[in-house]
């Protein structure tokens, strides 16, 4: 269809970038391209992504209906018969389909109906009360102990997925899917179809985002398939308007565990562990899970199944629907996915490989589309990264020493020679740590070899420990004994007052998950040591390069859409996630705002009153004659912006510097008050700082002063808490300033580690250093403008909204920086000469803004 005929089903009348972003993102998906798209936040682009989506989904479903051919149909049988047979396999599509639409139909009636009886205050369902835990038997210590281990296990263990890098979909969790049968399979009794339905596969950072997105699906209303209208063109009567669009919502054990006794333990790892141990052969039928589906109960697994599809309900509406049928939602939810048609996901379950095969998530042939993508790359390279504290590795070996005293005796074979491994790894690793510290070092890449030198380490086989301690589950019954053992000797005191580390942080998991690391570390990560908070050190094993984990992703989906508010410097994905794409293959898009231009103004500063070269780099930004200067100029710019301005600065340490001289030095009206007076006399001041105990706090008194006329001057960090996420639409946001360019330490390890892989890398596949050595520059400069553009994004939120962007640094006046900003940022943008014009500008589009609120 061409792009100008297209009815995107939008609920509004779109604008006209709406539209093209729409027609972008369908031409994207139907040639089978990879996507980047930037839309700023406040031109629609989560209905965009759905209305293109959802009528490329409901066109490719005509059409695959249309072409329907029947089961080993045979080319020389006569084409009548062919025919017929395709005519009758439609027939039987839609017998089947109608089927299910009646039940989900009346599954709405009757919700519709329990809703209306509960507003005029009848109650209309019991829903099931779950089951108190069974009080533990204080005597009972047998389900601690280790069962005996084959090595014949590890062989079996070596053909299920490797354990996740993180404690969350596990291979142990994959396992027990395979068990209770949840893996999807056609059961016999049901008549949905098995089919992998094409789907849009929807994911975000958070599951706040997935949650409006969910809202946003809502409002659309899609035209029924081409499969509903033939069989009402048969009937001779009209489609049926109740067709909603089939999506499920999945989540994690922490968002989903309706077991009081698992959901109240709060840590996702203590949750994730908790709930497989009450699944576990050796758990007393009195404390197992009863909510989890099995074979027995698939009748009630397909009734929710059933009304999950029914209607379009966020995570927390999935969660009631369990509570509602006394069934586990985490895993009753599989069952949903193959006849959805769209699912929203958050980052881990889509990234993560293990992730999706636990789900039993297939990505071929669907649409994947990941929102909020501007931080993937550093995304994918934590999930897949792991940190570990030397107390951490302490505290394991205390409990392991206790767990010892009671079993050593006990244990047996492979099970001795296992446990006496992983002690000598963790003192191994330990007496390194404790090494670095007492050479006072606080940073630094770290050795394998280093890690694994202390006495007998260097021996052990780190796939079969770790392989070992998968199957065994020997954290879990450390974990347990310990908390058992807790619970019996301090009976009276807080659980939190122990002596081997609190039972709801599973910290031998934790270790394991380190183990599974350091055992089959890929070629692009790297392992360092750093210092932390409290004087304590911590191993990291760092994900340099993204790129083989999000392969798959690339190479299975249909057609994959990275989209976000501000996504320049948008060269960054194609050269580091994903260089091997054709180029013919990657689409790239940056939508322009529905702002009038003459409702931004941003503006690059270079210098401050008096001539002052306002140059924040490393070398220069102590300079205490800048740092007034800067203090004089934003006592001027807050004279003149209205309302809120907020002013991002490059780190903590420097907004604290910064702060400390203006509460002492003199203004450059050189009267009697400090810099920091001068500025409390415009506007009440509000400061972010690393200990801030509530964000929400924060932003809420800054919040009120502007709402009571008062002003706000809000002191905030690039990449800080309040630098992505909270909107300063109006009032809240009039004026935004940008202290510096945050470039990351080059002097840190991590980060010469990264910006050395990405030279040698680029110099291996292009066989030019030249090209390896502006790679490596690119990239770093990219971190830091990404950051910049996520922080002057929060401005501007809606069509008649209007805010100025001062850029202090005279580095951006440079064509290179200034290329890296977004395009409807560089639209706006207004170079001036001195200070004093920049002031000048400022007050005539603000007046100009005055004199147009006054227009009737």
């Amino acid at each position: 269809m061409e792009a100008s005929k297209r009815d995107f089903h939008h609920p509004y009348k779109p604008y006209d970038i709406q539209v093209d972003l729409m027609n972008a993102i369908y031409d994207c998906i139907d040639k089978n391209q990879v996507g980047i798209f930037e839309s700023p936040t406040g031109t629609g682009k989560s209905l965009s992504l759905i209305c293109s989506a959802l009528t490329w989904l409901r066109e490719f479903q005509g059409k695959a209906f249309q072409s329907e051919e029947a089961p080993f149909e045979d080319p020389d049988e006569p084409a009548w018969v062919r025919q017929h047979a395709r005519e009758e396999r439609k027939r039987a599509i839609i017998e089947q389909k109608s089927d299910i639409e009646s039940r989900l139909k009346q599954i709405r009636a009757e919700e519709s109906r329990e809703r209306h009886l509960y507003e005029k205050g009848d109650r209309v369902s019991k829903r099931f009360k779950p089951a108190e835990d069974d009080a533990q038997d204080p005597d009972d210590v047998a389900r601690f102990e280790l069962d005996e281990y084959d090595s014949e296990d590890e062989e079996r263990l070596s053909r299920v997925v490797s354990l996740n890098s993180k404690p969350g979909v596990s291979a142990a969790s994959l396992e027990l899917m395979q068990k209770l049968g949840l893996t999807y399979q056609a059961p016999q009794e049901d008549n949905i179809s098995p089919i992998d339905e094409v789907k849009v596969l929807y994911s975000s950072r958070t599951h706040t985002q997935l949650t409006q997105f969910v809202r946003e699906l809502r409002r659309v209303d899609l035209p029924a398939p081409s499969w509903v209208s033939n069989e009402h063109s048969a009937k001779g009567d009209a489609s049926d308007k109740s067709i909603v669009v089939k999506h499920v919502s999945l989540g994690s054990r922490k968002n989903l565990c309706i077991n009081p006794q698992v959901a109240k333990l709060g840590s996702v790892p203590a949750i994730n562990e908790r709930c497989l141990e009450l699944q576990q052969r050796d758990t007393p039928q009195g404390r197992k899970c009863t909510f989890v589906p099995t074979k027995e109960n698939r009748t009630l697994v397909n009734d929710f199944r059933d009304h999950t599809l029914a209607a379009i309900r966020d995570i927390e509406e999935l969660g009631g629907l369990g509570k509602k049928f006394g069934l586990c939602p985490y895993y009753a939810s599989r069952t949903t996915i193959k006849p959805s048609e769209v699912v929203t996901l958050p980052y881990p379950l889509m990234l993560q490989k293990s992730a999706r095969e636990a789900l039993d998530l297939s990505l071929r042939g669907h649409v994947v589309i990941i929102d909020e993508a501007h931080n993937l790359i550093d995304t994918i390279s934590n999930i897949h990264s792991v940190t570990i504290l030397g107390t951490q590795l302490r505290r394991c070996r205390l409990q392991l020493n206790l767990y010892l005293q009671k079993f050593r005796n006990r244990l047996k074979g492979k099970n001795r020679v296992y446990i006496a491994q992983l002690v000598r790894v963790i003192e191994s690793i330990s007496s390194y740590l404790e090494g670095k510290a007492k050479e006072r070092s606080t940073e630094g890449l770290a050795r394998i070899s280093d890690l694994m030198a202390g006495k007998g380490a260097d021996q052990v086989n780190l796939h079969k420990l770790v392989q070992y301690l998968q199957q065994s589950k020997l954290a879990r019954k450390v974990e347990s004994y310990v908390q058992y053992q807790e619970q019996s000797e301090w009976k009276d005191q807080a659980k939190s007052s122990t002596k081997y580390g609190s039972s709801t942080i599973p910290v031998l998991t934790h270790v394991q998950a380190f183990f599974q690391a350091l055992s089959n570390p890929a070629a692009e990560g790297r392992f360092f040591y750093e210092g932390v908070e409290g004087g304590d050190l911590a191993l990291k094993y760092m994900l340099l390069d993204p790129t083989y984990h999000f392969r798959e992703v690339i190479e299975d989906a249909r057609a994959v859409i990275l989209a976000g508010g501000t996504m320049s410097p948008m060269d960054d994905y194609a050269r580091n996630l994903f260089p091997y794409l054709d180029q013919n293959r990657l689409k790239t898009w940056s939508c322009g705002h529905i702002i009038p231009k003459d409702n931004l103004l941003a503006l690059p500063v270079s210098t401050g009153p008096g001539g002052t070269d306002f140059d924040f780099t490393f070398k220069k930004r102590n300079s205490l004659l800048m740092i007034d200067a800067l203090g004089d100029c934003l006592t001027e710019l807050a004279g003149c912006i209205p309302d809120g301005l907020t002013i991002f600065f490059p780190s903590y340490a420097y907004l604290d510097q910064v702060v400390a001289r203006w509460k002492t030095s003199r203004n450059l009206s050189r009267d009697t008050r400090t810099v920091w007076d001068c500025l409390l006399a415009q506007k009440p001041i509000f400061q972010e700082t690393r200990t801030t105990a509530s964000t929400d706090t924060l932003f809420a008194d800054y919040s009120l002063s502007i709402s009571t006329n008062r002003g706000g001057l809000l002191l905030s960090v690039i990449g800080g808490k309040l630098s992505e996420g909270i909107n300063f639409s109006d009032a809240l946001g009039r004026g935004v300033v940008v202290v510096g360019l945050p470039f990351p330490n080059i002097q840190s390890a991590q980060w010469k580690a990264k910006l050395e892989y990405i030279e040698q890398s680029t110099t291996k596949r292009t066989g030019s250093v030249q090209q390896g050595k502006e790679a490596s520059r690119e990239f770093y400069e990219n971190a830091c403008m990404r950051a910049v553009n996520q922080s002057i994004g929060r401005a501007i939120r809606h069509k008649g909204d209007y805010a100025s962007i001062l850029l202090l640094d005279r580095r951006y006046q440079g064509a290179k920086i200034e290329g890296k900003l977004p395009g409807w940022i560089r639209e706006g943008l207004v170079k001036e000469g001195g200070f004093g014009k920049v002031v000048e500008r400022l007050r005539r589009f603000y007046e100009a803004k005055e004199r147009g609120s006054r227009r009737p």
